[in-house]
Protein backbone atom coordinates (compact mmCIF):
# COMPACT_ATOMS: atom_id res chain seq x y z
CA UNK A 1 0.00 0.00 0.00
CA UNK A 2 3.04 2.29 0.81
CA UNK A 3 4.72 1.37 -1.97
CA UNK A 4 1.34 2.29 -4.49
CA UNK A 5 1.05 5.68 -2.44
CA UNK A 6 4.15 6.85 -2.82
CA UNK A 7 4.04 6.01 -6.90
CA UNK A 8 1.33 8.20 -7.17
CA UNK A 9 -1.72 5.97 -6.87
CA UNK A 10 -3.61 7.99 -4.23
CA UNK A 11 -3.53 10.70 -6.85
CA UNK A 12 -4.20 8.99 -9.65
CA UNK A 13 -7.43 7.77 -7.93
CA UNK A 14 -8.37 11.40 -6.43
CA UNK A 15 -8.57 12.48 -10.37
CA UNK A 16 -10.31 9.23 -11.01
CA UNK A 17 -12.98 9.75 -9.01
CA UNK A 18 -14.85 12.56 -9.92
CA UNK A 19 -15.18 10.75 -13.50
CA UNK A 20 -15.87 6.90 -12.34
CA UNK A 21 -18.61 8.91 -9.83
CA UNK A 22 -20.27 10.76 -13.30
CA UNK A 23 -20.07 7.67 -15.44
CA UNK A 24 -21.72 5.26 -12.95
CA UNK A 25 -24.45 7.88 -12.40
CA UNK A 26 -25.17 8.67 -15.23
CA UNK A 27 -24.14 5.79 -17.50
CA UNK A 28 -24.05 2.20 -15.69
CA UNK A 29 -26.94 3.13 -12.93
CA UNK A 30 -29.59 3.36 -15.45
CA UNK A 31 -28.35 0.17 -17.46
CA UNK A 32 -28.81 -1.45 -13.99
CA UNK A 33 -32.42 0.40 -13.57
CA UNK A 34 -33.62 -0.62 -17.01
CA UNK A 35 -32.33 -4.59 -16.85
CA UNK A 36 -34.57 -4.46 -13.59
CA UNK A 37 -37.49 -2.65 -14.59
CA UNK A 38 -37.08 -5.25 -17.84
CA UNK A 39 -38.96 -8.16 -14.93
CA UNK A 40 -41.11 -5.53 -13.63
CA UNK A 41 -44.96 -4.47 -14.23
CA UNK A 42 -44.43 -0.89 -13.54
CA UNK A 43 -46.55 2.83 -13.90
CA UNK A 44 -42.98 4.32 -12.54
CA UNK A 45 -45.53 5.58 -9.96
CA UNK A 46 -46.98 2.73 -7.75
CA UNK A 47 -44.63 0.26 -6.67
CA UNK A 48 -43.34 -2.01 -9.25
CA UNK A 49 -44.85 -5.75 -9.44
CA UNK A 50 -41.89 -8.69 -10.16
CA UNK A 51 -43.08 -10.25 -13.04
CA UNK A 52 -40.21 -12.18 -14.54
CA UNK A 53 -39.77 -12.84 -18.14
CA UNK A 54 -43.41 -12.30 -19.26
CA UNK A 55 -41.91 -8.87 -20.44
CA UNK A 56 -39.40 -10.53 -23.31
CA UNK A 57 -42.31 -13.01 -24.01
CA UNK A 58 -44.85 -10.54 -24.80
CA UNK A 59 -42.62 -8.49 -26.98
CA UNK A 60 -41.40 -11.80 -28.61
CA UNK A 61 -44.94 -12.87 -29.00
CA UNK A 62 -45.96 -9.21 -30.75
CA UNK A 63 -46.09 -9.17 -34.62
CA UNK A 64 -44.88 -5.86 -34.73
CA UNK A 65 -41.58 -7.13 -32.88
CA UNK A 66 -40.67 -8.89 -36.21
CA UNK A 67 -41.62 -6.34 -38.30
CA UNK A 68 -39.49 -4.04 -36.63
CA UNK A 69 -36.69 -6.23 -36.69
CA UNK A 70 -36.92 -6.34 -40.26
CA UNK A 71 -37.35 -2.79 -40.99
CA UNK A 72 -34.38 -2.07 -39.06
CA UNK A 73 -32.54 -4.59 -40.74
CA UNK A 74 -33.71 -3.53 -44.49
CA UNK A 75 -32.34 0.03 -43.17
CA UNK A 76 -28.77 -1.01 -41.95
CA UNK A 77 -28.01 -2.77 -44.93
CA UNK A 78 -29.86 -0.47 -47.72
CA UNK A 79 -27.19 1.96 -45.49
CA UNK A 80 -24.37 -0.04 -45.67
CA UNK A 81 -24.47 -1.02 -49.21
CA UNK A 82 -25.31 3.30 -50.65
CA UNK A 83 -24.08 5.01 -47.18
CA UNK A 84 -20.69 3.24 -46.59
CA UNK A 85 -18.70 3.79 -49.43
CA UNK A 86 -19.45 7.33 -50.09
CA UNK A 87 -17.31 8.75 -47.38
CA UNK A 88 -14.36 7.01 -48.25
CA UNK A 89 -14.96 7.92 -52.10
CA UNK A 90 -15.37 11.50 -51.39
CA UNK A 91 -12.72 11.50 -48.92
CA UNK A 92 -10.33 9.95 -51.46
CA UNK A 93 -11.24 12.77 -53.86
CA UNK A 94 -11.13 15.88 -51.83
CA UNK A 95 -7.69 14.23 -51.06
CA UNK A 96 -6.99 14.54 -54.83
CA UNK A 97 -8.27 18.49 -55.17
CA UNK A 98 -5.22 20.81 -54.44
CA UNK A 99 -7.22 23.87 -54.40
CA UNK A 100 -9.85 24.82 -51.87
CA UNK A 101 -9.99 21.50 -49.96
CA UNK A 102 -10.77 23.59 -46.75
CA UNK A 103 -14.18 24.89 -48.77
CA UNK A 104 -15.02 21.39 -49.94
CA UNK A 105 -14.33 19.62 -46.55
CA UNK A 106 -16.47 22.54 -44.77
CA UNK A 107 -19.50 21.69 -47.43
CA UNK A 108 -18.89 18.06 -47.08
CA UNK A 109 -19.54 18.50 -42.92
CA UNK A 110 -22.20 21.18 -43.13
CA UNK A 111 -24.96 18.36 -42.60
CA UNK A 112 -24.04 17.24 -39.73
CA UNK A 113 -23.66 20.86 -38.25
CA UNK A 114 -27.48 21.25 -39.49
CA UNK A 115 -30.26 20.34 -36.27
CA UNK A 116 -31.31 16.53 -36.92
CA UNK A 117 -35.03 17.99 -36.44
CA UNK A 118 -34.36 20.75 -39.26
CA UNK A 119 -32.24 18.49 -41.31
CA UNK A 120 -35.43 15.79 -41.03
CA UNK A 121 -38.18 18.97 -41.59
CA UNK A 122 -36.04 20.16 -44.56
CA UNK A 123 -35.94 17.23 -46.28
CA UNK A 124 -39.33 16.48 -45.76
CA UNK A 125 -40.42 19.54 -48.08
CA UNK A 126 -38.21 18.53 -50.31
CA UNK A 127 -40.08 14.77 -50.28
CA UNK A 128 -43.12 16.58 -50.89
CA UNK A 129 -45.48 13.67 -52.73
CA UNK A 130 -47.25 16.87 -55.47
CA UNK A 131 -45.96 16.88 -59.01
CA UNK A 132 -44.39 20.71 -57.83
CA UNK A 133 -42.43 18.90 -55.22
CA UNK A 134 -38.68 19.54 -55.24
CA UNK A 135 -37.35 16.50 -55.85
CA UNK A 136 -40.92 15.54 -58.25
CA UNK A 137 -39.87 18.48 -60.09
CA UNK A 138 -36.20 17.88 -60.50
CA UNK A 139 -37.29 14.14 -61.71
CA UNK A 140 -40.05 15.67 -63.80
CA UNK A 141 -37.56 17.45 -65.95
CA UNK A 142 -36.03 14.48 -67.39
CA UNK A 143 -39.71 12.76 -67.47
CA UNK A 144 -39.57 10.90 -64.16
CA UNK A 145 -42.07 10.46 -61.19
CA UNK A 146 -43.83 11.47 -59.90
CA UNK A 147 -43.57 9.28 -56.99
CA UNK A 148 -44.79 9.08 -53.45
CA UNK A 149 -41.50 9.11 -51.85
CA UNK A 150 -43.01 8.69 -47.72
CA UNK A 151 -46.71 7.74 -48.94
CA UNK A 152 -45.59 4.86 -50.38
CA UNK A 153 -44.43 1.62 -48.28
CA UNK A 154 -42.16 0.65 -51.32
CA UNK A 155 -39.80 3.75 -51.08
CA UNK A 156 -40.29 5.31 -47.56
CA UNK A 157 -37.78 3.39 -46.09
CA UNK A 158 -35.64 4.06 -49.14
CA UNK A 159 -36.34 7.50 -48.72
CA UNK A 160 -35.18 7.66 -45.30
CA UNK A 161 -31.95 5.81 -45.58
CA UNK A 162 -31.01 8.49 -48.40
CA UNK A 163 -31.54 11.66 -45.64
CA UNK A 164 -29.77 9.27 -42.96
CA UNK A 165 -26.24 8.90 -45.20
CA UNK A 166 -26.70 12.92 -46.18
CA UNK A 167 -27.08 13.88 -42.51
CA UNK A 168 -24.34 11.62 -41.25
CA UNK A 169 -21.57 11.31 -44.02
CA UNK A 170 -20.05 14.80 -43.44
CA UNK A 171 -18.32 13.12 -40.22
CA UNK A 172 -17.12 10.29 -41.22
CA UNK A 173 -15.35 12.35 -44.42
CA UNK A 174 -13.31 14.29 -42.18
CA UNK A 175 -12.46 11.43 -40.30
CA UNK A 176 -11.61 9.65 -43.79
CA UNK A 177 -9.40 12.53 -44.44
CA UNK A 178 -7.90 12.79 -41.28
CA UNK A 179 -6.42 9.55 -41.91
CA UNK A 180 -5.50 9.73 -45.35
CA UNK A 181 -3.30 12.53 -44.26
CA UNK A 182 -1.27 9.69 -42.19
CA UNK A 183 -0.53 7.99 -45.53
CA UNK A 184 3.07 7.80 -45.96
CA UNK A 185 3.46 10.17 -49.45
CA UNK A 186 6.59 7.73 -50.51
CA UNK A 187 3.66 4.80 -50.92
CA UNK A 188 2.15 6.80 -53.54
CA UNK A 189 6.15 8.05 -55.21
CA UNK A 190 6.80 4.95 -55.79
CA UNK A 191 3.12 3.32 -57.11
CA UNK A 192 3.71 6.58 -59.48
CA UNK A 193 7.42 5.20 -60.66
CA UNK A 194 5.72 1.73 -61.33
CA UNK A 195 2.93 3.58 -63.45
CA UNK A 196 -0.11 2.80 -61.00
CA UNK A 197 -3.17 3.99 -62.28
CA UNK A 198 -5.01 6.27 -59.78
CA UNK A 199 -7.53 2.79 -59.27
CA UNK A 200 -4.76 0.77 -58.47
CA UNK A 201 -3.29 3.69 -55.99
CA UNK A 202 -6.32 3.44 -54.10
CA UNK A 203 -6.77 -0.23 -54.05
CA UNK A 204 -2.94 -0.92 -53.04
CA UNK A 205 -1.92 1.80 -51.28
CA UNK A 206 -5.08 3.50 -49.49
CA UNK A 207 -7.51 0.98 -48.94
CA UNK A 208 -4.58 -1.23 -47.14
CA UNK A 209 -3.51 1.86 -45.12
CA UNK A 210 -6.74 2.80 -44.17
CA UNK A 211 -7.77 -0.95 -43.06
CA UNK A 212 -8.03 0.09 -39.05
CA UNK A 213 -10.28 3.07 -39.92
CA UNK A 214 -12.09 1.27 -42.13
CA UNK A 215 -13.40 -1.82 -39.84
CA UNK A 216 -13.89 0.51 -36.51
CA UNK A 217 -16.25 3.13 -39.40
CA UNK A 218 -18.18 -0.13 -40.41
CA UNK A 219 -19.32 -1.21 -36.96
CA UNK A 220 -20.14 2.00 -36.13
CA UNK A 221 -22.56 2.51 -39.00
CA UNK A 222 -23.86 -1.01 -38.35
CA UNK A 223 -24.64 -0.29 -34.67
CA UNK A 224 -25.77 3.40 -36.16
CA UNK A 225 -28.15 2.34 -38.43
CA UNK A 226 -29.58 -0.44 -35.69
CA UNK A 227 -30.52 2.05 -33.34
CA UNK A 228 -32.38 4.69 -35.78
CA UNK A 229 -34.85 6.64 -34.44
CA UNK A 230 -35.74 9.99 -35.45
CA UNK A 231 -35.93 9.57 -39.18
CA UNK A 232 -38.92 7.07 -38.81
CA UNK A 233 -40.10 8.95 -35.98
CA UNK A 234 -40.68 12.54 -37.85
CA UNK A 235 -41.00 11.27 -41.25
CA UNK A 236 -43.39 8.88 -41.05
CA UNK A 237 -44.09 7.73 -37.39
CA UNK A 238 -43.67 4.52 -38.79
CA UNK A 239 -45.73 3.76 -41.13
CA UNK A 240 -46.75 3.37 -43.83
CA UNK A 241 -48.25 0.31 -42.93
CA UNK A 242 -45.44 -0.30 -40.74
CA UNK A 243 -43.00 -0.44 -43.44
CA UNK A 244 -41.04 2.65 -41.39
CA UNK A 245 -41.45 0.79 -37.76
CA UNK A 246 -37.63 0.53 -36.36
CA UNK A 247 -36.63 -1.39 -33.11
CA UNK A 248 -36.60 2.24 -31.07
CA UNK A 249 -39.35 3.40 -32.51
CA UNK A 250 -41.51 0.12 -31.53
CA UNK A 251 -40.17 0.91 -27.71
CA UNK A 252 -40.63 4.40 -28.05
CA UNK A 253 -44.54 3.23 -28.88
CA UNK A 254 -44.18 1.13 -25.86
CA UNK A 255 -43.45 3.58 -23.53
CA UNK A 256 -45.20 6.55 -24.55
CA UNK A 257 -47.72 5.80 -27.55
CA UNK A 258 -50.39 5.26 -25.10
CA UNK A 259 -52.57 7.68 -23.34
CA UNK A 260 -53.30 5.46 -20.62
CA UNK A 261 -49.59 4.68 -19.77
CA UNK A 262 -46.65 3.10 -21.46
CA UNK A 263 -46.17 -0.67 -20.71
CA UNK A 264 -42.20 0.51 -19.52
CA UNK A 265 -41.50 -3.70 -18.81
CA UNK A 266 -42.08 -4.18 -22.62
CA UNK A 267 -39.86 -1.10 -23.13
CA UNK A 268 -36.83 -2.42 -21.26
CA UNK A 269 -37.04 -5.30 -22.12
CA UNK A 270 -36.46 -4.94 -25.88
CA UNK A 271 -34.41 -2.00 -24.83
CA UNK A 272 -32.37 -4.75 -23.27
CA UNK A 273 -32.45 -7.08 -26.11
CA UNK A 274 -31.30 -4.34 -28.68
CA UNK A 275 -28.21 -3.80 -26.39
CA UNK A 276 -27.54 -7.60 -25.85
CA UNK A 277 -27.68 -7.71 -29.27
CA UNK A 278 -25.55 -4.84 -30.46
CA UNK A 279 -22.56 -6.07 -27.61
CA UNK A 280 -22.93 -9.61 -28.80
CA UNK A 281 -22.49 -8.26 -32.63
CA UNK A 282 -19.45 -5.81 -31.70
CA UNK A 283 -17.71 -8.89 -29.70
CA UNK A 284 -18.01 -10.97 -32.55
CA UNK A 285 -16.99 -8.70 -35.26
CA UNK A 286 -13.91 -7.51 -33.29
CA UNK A 287 -13.12 -11.22 -32.68
CA UNK A 288 -13.10 -11.87 -36.31
CA UNK A 289 -11.52 -8.74 -37.60
CA UNK A 290 -8.41 -8.90 -34.79
CA UNK A 291 -6.26 -9.79 -37.03
CA UNK A 292 -6.99 -7.43 -40.19
CA UNK A 293 -6.85 -4.45 -37.37
CA UNK A 294 -3.19 -5.15 -36.88
CA UNK A 295 -1.73 -6.63 -39.70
Amino acid sequence: MRTWVRRGGLSTLVFLLPLLVIFGVFSWLPIVRAALMSVQQTNLVTAPEFVGLENFESVLGDPLFWTAVQNTGLFALIALVFGYPLPLVLAVLMSEVRRFRGLFSAIAYLPVVVPPVVAVLMWKFFYDARPDGVFNTILGWVGLGPYQWLQSADTALPSLVLEATWAAAGGTVIIYLAALLGVPAELYDAADVDGASIWRKIWHVTLPQLRGVLLVTLILQIIGTSQVFLEPFLFTGGGPANSTLSVLLLIYNYAFGSSLGGDYGAATALSLMLAVFLAALSAVYFWLTRSWSTS
